[in-house]
């Protein structure tokens, strides 16, 4: 495995750095499974790709407000901190910056006193543990403090509006820290219009973590080393794709998040209930097992989530595909366009 393999020239105008007003008017680049062409569409005409009987599986997870600023209560100098994820000790577990200003016992006072968090641990990188304090319900107080964790490559401060648009319009349960971002396309329009000509729709869960849309080091590429990541993978959808197979349809999966829930529930060969945290590592080569189609946005040179759209379709079609999607000006990353990718024909 060598990471530069997996580079690509990128101009910075490319990186979308908010929402296209209406979500599904984001432009589509379609991948056929019988030839190495591109079709060039719009997100609406995702149902011109779907046929009755085939299942469409997304991931439901909620982003919440995760970005904290505030100040030491002995000193008032800044310090932001990023939640990422509770512990069944209602401790949680953060990351912290600027990390050297802080040590155990310390106090951050977030919006006028809502919320208090004290330093608990201290581990390497920014990582902390803290406990976190509030009159009121504190997922009620973070919603009161935190703001939208948006990927640090969009340049700007967040807005109300990135409350609605880094979410997906079916999304329910909170817990992700990034959103799936394949799904920031779909409208409620759009989906009553699937469901009307016949197609299936199933959920999981999987809580984005942070470390899903940042790039790999060669280290952690050679141990098979990446991030863990909590998701379900419940019955009902899992007879919704076994059904959707025995009738001889398609399982079209939103977004690399879903894709790695689904690859995770069926690493016994077929697909099973699954609850729990997944830290599978999905790169070349690799075979899919419930995955026919893959629904995704353009990704970061040398993340994971490139690895594993390689692993799916292909790494030099893969890489050809971003160089048109360069030379036709499509938009990179999180608030991007969107790509279909049908599996290969065998």
């Amino acid at each position: 495995m060598n990471l530069a393999d997996y580079d690509y020239n990128l101009p910075a105008e490319l990186i979308a750095q908010k929402p296209l007003e209406v979500r599904d008017e984001s432009r589509l680049m379609v991948l056929p499974a019988d030839n190495d062409s591109v079709i060039h569409r719009n997100f609406y005409n995702l149902t011109d790709y779907i046929e009755s009987g085939d299942c469409i599986v997304r991931n439901d997870t909620r982003v919440f407000p995760a970005r904290l600023i505030g100040t030491k209560e002995k000193t008032g100098g800044e310090v932001e901190i990023f939640l990422l994820n509770p512990n069944v000790d209602r401790t949680w577990n953060a990351l912290s910056r600027p990390a050297k200003r802080l040590r155990i016992g310390s106090r951050v006072i977030f919006n006028k006193g809502l919320v208090i968090a004290e330093i608990i641990e201290k581990g390497a990188d920014g990582h902390v543990r803290i406990r976190l304090e509030s009159e009121i319900d504190i997922q009620e107080a973070i919603d009161k403090t935190g703001k939208t964790p948006l990927p640090p490559y969009i340049k700007r401060e967040t807005t109300e509006t990135d409350r609605t648009r880094y979410q997906t319009v079916y999304a329910q349960k909170r817990g992700a820290v990034a959103a799936p971002t394949a799904g920031l396309h779909f409208s409620k329009n759009l989906l009553d219009k699937l469901v009307s000509i016949g197609a299936k729709i199933a959920s999981i869960t999987l809580h984005v973590g942070i470390g899903t849309f940042r790039p790999l080091n060669e280290d952690e590429a050679q141990k098979n080393v990446l991030h863990n990541e909590y998701c379900e993978v419940p019955s009902e959808t899992v007879y919704s794709i076994e059904e959707c197979r025995q009738q001889g349809k398609r399982v079209i999966v939103v977004g690399t998040t879903t894709a790695r829930a689904l690859e995770t529930a069926s690493t016994s060969g077929s697909i099973k209930p699954f609850t729990g945290w997944t830290n599978i590592f999905i790169k070349p080569p690799y075979r899919f097992k419930s995955v026919d189609a893959l629904i995704t946005n353009f990704h970061l040179p040398r993340s994971s989530l490139l690895l594993m759209v390689s692993a799916f379709a292909g790494k030099e079609r893969i890489l050809d595909a971003y160089e048109i999607a360069v030379q036709y000006k499509y938009r990179f990353y999180s608030y991007g366009d969107a790509m279909l990718i049908f599996g290969r024909k065998i």
